[in-house]
């Protein structure tokens, strides 16, 4: 009885061996070169920045959030389907070939309006420039900070005049 558990058993030891082995492997072949910005505290990927006023983030993220989410959905749904196809039948075959071909009518209902447009070739060549040096210069700025070292002598007050 407990021999129909081996195979499990294995595959788990399998699975830790090769987790162990792949980081391992990546901590003796990768090169190791700190710097600044590799030691500095990373938080969600980003620097906060304030947005100058009146701009504001675009409402396509918005957009592609939910379309995300109505195709994940999708995707949620054809799994416990696809378990269950051969005691459905003919009627879960066809449930399903109209439920796939309303999703495929919303996507291109979305395709015709543009929703996976980012409108790129809307902007004039004068207004890509600028959008170009104002995130150039937005980004300077931020690795400008974020690759100063700290002072290591200036911690308790030393170094300092007076």
């Amino acid at each position: 009885m407990l021999i129909d558990y081996l195979p499990i058993v294995v595959m788990a030891v399998l699975a830790g061996v090769f987790a162990v082995g792949s980081l391992m492997a990546s901590g003796m072949l990768r090169p190791d070169r700190p710097n600044p910005v590799k030691l500095s505290a990373y938080e969600c990927g980003n620097d906060p920045i304030r947005l100058p006023s009146g701009e504001r983030f675009s409402v396509k993220f918005y957009l592609v959030a939910m379309l995300f989410i109505i195709f994940d959905i999708e995707t949620i749904f054809l799994f416990p389907w696809a378990v269950s196809f051969r005691s459905l039948g003919l009627f879960g075959l066809i449930e399903m070939a109209v439920f796939i071909g309303l999703v495929f009518v919303a996507y291109v209902y979305i395709w015709r309006k543009g929703g996976f447009d980012w409108g790129a070739g809307e902007i004039a060549p004068n207004e890509a420039e600028e959008v170009i040096d104002r995130e150039r210069a937005l980004f300077t700025r931020s690795e400008q900070e974020v690759a100063k070292p700290p002072d290591v002598n200036d911690w308790q007050g030393a170094g300092r005049a007076g």
